[in-house]
């Protein structure tokens, strides 16, 4: 018993035992701060300063934008426009699968490269099973609109370009051997003009496909101003290719004779806005 006390008297005689900090100028060792100091009391205060950088520092990373500095910690204000992109990314890619698939329907349509048979009336008839009556009416109208569309093509609100903006280069220049004729669907005109000689661009625009076709050879459609589309088939080289920009009377084929449907070395040209054929030689003088 005598021993534990002995120890528990050491023990306090140690931590309340007093010492003197002394701050002394080097020089003349003269004394210029003094702390009188016990062990429990530098233990008390080492444990007090700790306490305070942890509690401020705490308040600090809560309470201040310094947290963000923190690496892995994000706010609120970064979560919002991190959904915010990732909502605005899924719409850009949508949009762009969108005019990609546009991009693909003009190009198998430009290029013949659509079949009949993929839009066979009588199997849609009889898959939808729909009225026979209603169908006839319906087939009557749709008929006497086209028609209509065929004869007063040049009267169209929607392929008129009244725009003084549009100045078209020609192409190429000769004679045309077969006119733009749309009973016939024939929604280009066919211009005589010498092998290997250039063939430009009519406009500024980029260039959305070029490719080889086994009935119309070299093929390159550029896409303008305003949804305006130039088709240039029976290249017999192309100089550009798909994505690229072009401005008006740039080179960007070859006069060639390719293709299945080509009779000889000329240019077979195509205008098309808002998916309406125009006739080029309203617009373009190719003599």
């Amino acid at each position: 018993m005598n021993t534990k006390e002995k120890r528990s008297r050491r023990i306090k005689k140690k931590l309340l035992n007093k010492y003197r900090l002394i701050i002394l100028n080097e020089e003349t060792f003269e004394e210029r701060i003094s702390f009188k100091l016990n062990r429990l009391n530098v233990f008390v205060i080492t444990t007090l300063g700790a306490l305070l950088l942890i509690i401020s520092t705490t308040l600090i990373i809560a309470f201040t934008p310094l947290r963000e500095y923190i690496p892995g910690y994000s706010s609120s204000k970064i979560k919002r426009e991190a959904t915010q992109l990732a909502y605005q990314t899924d719409s850009l890619k949508k949009s762009l699968e969108a005019n990609q698939l546009y991009l693909e329907s003009i190009r198998r349509l430009l290029i013949g490269d659509i079949k009949v048979e993929e839009f066979n009336k009588d199997s849609i008839i009889e898959a939808a099973k729909v009225d026979t009556q209603v169908l006839d009416r319906i087939s009557r109208t749709d008929s006497l609109l086209r028609e209509r569309v065929a004869k007063e093509d040049t009267y169209n609100p929607l392929i008129t370009m009244a725009d003084p903006q549009y100045s078209f280069f020609a192409p190429v220049k000769g004679s045309i051997t077969e006119v733009f004729n749309p009973q016939i669907k024939h929604y280009a005109v066919d211009v005589l003009a010498p092998l290997d000689g250039p063939v430009k661009a009519i406009a500024d625009g980029t260039v959305i496909f070029a490719e080889w076709s086994s009935q119309t050879g070299n093929v390159i459609i550029i896409k303008h101003h305003n949804n305006l589309i130039s088709v240039y088939k029976h290249n017999g080289s192309l100089t550009k290719s798909q994505g690229a920009q072009v401005k008006g009377g740039e080179v960007i084929a070859t006069v060639g004779n390719t293709g299945e449907y080509t009779t000889g070395p000329h240019l077979h040209f195509e205008l098309w806005r808002d998916g309406f054929p125009v006739n080029p030689t309203n617009f373009i003088d190719f003599d």
